[in-house]
């Protein structure tokens, strides 16, 4: 038994005339899962765990699995092959709805054989036979959020194993049975060995690695930022003996969120504006000196580090340093959150378009005001007069004239 694969395109609910129309893509996902979810007993092929936020310490711990085997269940958790195919919003909430999130609830330091499950999963290169037994059916939701992908209905785990030994690599039952290893080392470690940031932060969020006193389980979405903070903070630190780069500007986008990466040729400083197109004058903005920030970014959240973590890398293919300005255009087509892997991916996308150069920061500040009127019909005059960013460089400018 396999779920179906409707397109979007020529299923009766998606008549709206929206292709990303949110009441249409959770109308058919609810159409979709509702058959299968009336029993209790799922032998299926778990994909991910997933760990709440709500009543820290004592928090829900989940399997995400889809409530049939699938030919290919690896597809429900895998953000970087959705970009990299172009994946719309009716075919990720189409993955991502069907998943059932089997949980339990315990203490964060407990050891309990859930745990155990949970971590196999999360260390396993592919998705894992499992037997779930619940104590109810399942109830249909879906679950939106703006960190972490979405998950679809929930029941309450009564009794679980293991029906094959998961295949793990060498490398991660490394960092795994290390336990004088920190969590950190951990991840950068796996990150320099081709594993992705969602992998990695999996194995994070079920306490999989470090100190063995220190391991425990951290909320999906935590460990999301974890990640791609202690990514960031590495490549920020290679990246500050490098050359600076030229005046330019890239520019791409992905799920309706548009990139304009602007370069500054002056040592490593970051900031990001966000912002609706339909209403640019509200708008959110966070901003890191050459020393780095203290506190999290509050204003922009999980996104800051995702959109640093992406402009990072290309940096590091480089060999460069910059300045870097990132402004975010959030348009319609953007209906459904759907986590912070979005960003990612988005400036994955603009960080490798074909990038201008500039001969002045005058003409590239031009650029962009153009672009965003083009495109957006947003004015980014307002935006541009209250970048601390460039407020520094300008007073940097006129110092270095008068010394």
């Amino acid at each position: 038994m396999h779920l179906p694969r409707y397109s979007a395109n020529n299923h009766p609910f998606f008549n709206c005339g929206n292709f990303n129309c949110p009441l249409c893509a959770k109308a058919y996902s609810q159409l979709k899962i509702k058959p299968y979810l009336k029993k209790k007993e799922f032998s299926t092929e778990a994909v991910a765990p997933f760990i709440g936020r709500f009543n820290y310490p004592n928090l829900n711990v989940g399997i995400l699995a889809p409530p049939t085997e699938e030919k290919d269940s690896w597809l429900y958790d895998a953000p970087r092959f959705w970009a990299q195919n172009n994946l719309q919003i009716p075919d990720i909430v189409n993955y991502r709805s069907s998943l059932i999130n089997s949980r339990t609830s315990f203490h964060v330091k407990k050891r309990e054989k859930f745990l155990d499950i949970s971590q196999q999963v999360s260390l396993a290169s592919n998705p894992v036979d499992v037997s779930l037994s619940l104590k109810k059916e399942p109830f249909f939701r879906v679950s939106y959020d703006s960190v972490s992908a979405p998950h679809g209905p929930v029941g309450l785990v009564e009794k679980a194993k293991l029906t094959e030994n998961p295949k793990i690599h060498t490398k991660v039952q490394k960092v795994h049975y290390a336990n004088d290893m920190k969590a950190q080392e951990a991840i950068l470690y796996l990150y320099k060995n081709k594993f992705d940031e969602n992998f990695l932060s999996r194995i994070l969020s079920v306490g999989s690695i470090g100190l063995e006193t220190n391991r425990k389980i951290v909320p999906t979405r935590w460990s999301l930022t974890a990640t791609h903070d202690t990514l960031g903070k590495h490549l920020t630190n290679e990246i500050k003996d490098y050359p600076v780069i030229d005046y330019s500007a890239y520019f791409g986008g992905y799920l309706g969120n548009y990139y304009l990466i602007l370069c500054f040729p002056e040592v490593w400083n970051y900031e990001l504006f966000e912002m609706h197109v339909d209403n640019p004058h509200k708008y959110t903005t966070d901003y890191e000196p050459y020393s780095g920030r203290k506190d999290y970014a509050t204003n922009t959240a999980g996104g800051y580090y995702t959109v640093r973590l992406a402009i990072l890398e290309q940096l590091g293919k480089l060999r460069k340093q910059g300045s870097i300005l990132a402004l975010r255009f959030i348009t319609g087509d953007y209906t459904l959150p759907l986590g912070v892997w979005v960003t990612l991916e988005a400036t994955r996308n603009a960080m490798n378009s074909q990038g201008i150069e500039f001969s002045s920061r005058e003409l590239m500040l031009e650029y962009a005001k153009k672009i965003a009127k083009r495109k957006f019909d947003v004015d980014l005059s307002n935006i541009l007069s209250k970048s601390v960013l460039l407020k520094t460089m300008i007073q940097q400018s006129k110092l270095a004239t008068f010394l």
